[in-house]
C-alpha cells in the first residue's frame, strides 16, 4: 500500500456518499506497500479503506481481484471486501482513477515472525487455495517465468550501480529457470504476494489475508515458494527450518501435495526469489518523486537466491 493520487475534502465526500457508511470523520493515507494508492477511511458507521489503483494495475484485472475477495469472503475465508454503492456498482472512479471502498479487517502483520506465525499461514494459505477451486474467472501470472526477461533487461543499465556483480548471477539464473520451469503441476488461484504485512493476526491467531491485487491462476507450490522466502528467512538472511516444516507441515494437514510439487519446491522458491529480486530493482530504478513508501532493497532477495541455488532436496525446508 501507499499514496500515490492526494484526494481533495471535496471529492471524498461526493465520493463517499454514493454509498449507506455514514458520513465521513476522518482520512489518512496508509504509507506501505508499493501498487495503489491506500487511505484509512473513518465514518460514522466505522472504518474502512479507500483504494484507487494507479496506472500499474490493469482495470480489465480489477473484476477478477475484487470478485476472488467476495468469493472468498463467501467461503469463510477472512479477508477484505469490496462494498458496493447504492446503484450495486462495486469498483467506481475517484480523480480520474479506478477506485473502491473495502471493508476493514482487524489485526496487525507481524513485526517479528515467530513460528506460531508461520504455522498459522500455512494453514490459512492451503484454506484459500482449495476456495478458489470454485472462483470460475481466470487470470494469467503476469510475473511468471516468461516474463522475468524483458523486465530484467530493462534492469540491466542500472543494476551495476545496485550492485556490480547482479547482472552475472541474474541473467545465467533466469536462464536455467526457463530450461527447468516445471509444467502440469496442481494449480489454482494464488495469492502471489502473502508477505508477513499483507497477512493479520489477532493475538497468536491469523485473523485474516489482505491485499489481493497480484492474485493469479498458477501453480499452488509456487505460491508456497513465495511463502517460504517472504516468512522463513531471518533478519541476517539465515534460513530458518523449523519455521518452513511448521508452515509446510500445516499447509499438507490441509491440502496434501503430491511428489512432483514436493520434487519442484526448491526451483518454485528460486523463481519467487528471481521474481521479487527483480520487481524490487526495477521499483529501486523507478522510484515515483514524492510517494510516501520506500523502495524495498532488492539485494534481501539475491541472498534469498543463493541460498535455494544450493538446494537439491526438498529436505531442506524440513520435510521428509
Amino acid at each position: 500500500m501507499a499514496v500515490y493520487t492526494e484526494v481533495s475534502d471535496e471529492d471524498l465526500i461526493d465520493f463517499v456518499g454514493a454509498y449507506d457508511i455514514g458520513d465521513v470523520v476522518s482520512f489518512k493515507g496508509i504509507a506501505e506497500g508499493v501498487e495503489n494508492s491506500n487511505y484509512l477511511l473513518q465514518t460514522t458507521q466505522g472504518p474502512y479503506i479507500l483504494t484507487l489503483y494507479e496506472k500499474r494495475v490493469r482495470a480489465t484485472d480489477l473484476p477478477y481481484f475484487l470478485g476472488f475477495m467476495e468469493h472468498l469472503a463467501a467461503q469463510g475465508i477472512a479477508c477484505p471486501t469490496p462494498l458496493h454503492d447504492r446503484e450495486g456498482t462495486a469498483l467506481r472512479e475517484l480523480c480520474g482513477r479506478p477506485a473502491a471502498i473495502i471493508t476493514f479487517l482487524e489485526g496487525m502483520w507481524p513485526r517479528r515472525i515467530q513460528p506460531h506465525h508461520c504455522a498459522e499461514l500455512g494453514t490459512a494459505l492451503a484454506r484459500l487455495h482449495i476456495a478458489g477451486t470454485t472462483f470460475d474467472l481466470h487470470r494469467k501470472n503476469d510475473l511468471s517465468v516468461e516474463d522475468w526477461r524483458p523486465l530484467y533487461d530493462s534492469c540491466v543499465p542500472g543494476a551495476h550501480d545496485v550492485d556490480p556483480g547482479l547482472c552475472a548471477i541474474v541473467g545465467p539464473e533466469i536462464d536455467y529457470l526457463e530450461a527447468n520451469w516445471p509444467t502440469g503441476l496442481p494449480s489454482g488461484v494464488c495469492h502471489a504476494d502473502l508477505f508477513p504485512d499483507n497477512v493479520f493476526f489477532l493475538g497468536d491467531k491469523l485473523s485474516g489475508m489482505i491485499d489481493f491485487y497480484f492474485a493469479c491462476n498458477d501453480f499452488f507450490a509456487y505460491d508456497l515458494g513465495i511463502c517460504l522466502n517472504a516468512w522463513c528467512f531471518e533478519r541476517d538472511g539465515s534460513f530458518n527450518v523449523t519455521k518452513a516444516r511448521l508452515m509446510l507441515s500445516n499447509y499438507r494437514k490441509v491440502r496434501a501435495f503430491s511428489d512432483a510439487e514436493l520434487r519442484a519446491l526448491p526451483l518454485l522458491a528460486r523463481g519467487s526469489a528471481v521474481r521479487f529480486l527483480l520487481t524490487r530493482l526495477y521499483d529501486w530504478l523507478n522510484h515515483p518523486e514524492g510517494a510516501l513508501v520506500k523502495p524495498k532493497n532488492p539485494l534481501e532477495y539475491l541472498g534469498i537466491l543463493q541460498f535455494h541455488q544450493q538446494v537439491n532436496s526438498p529436505t531442506a525446508y524440513g520435510l521428509d
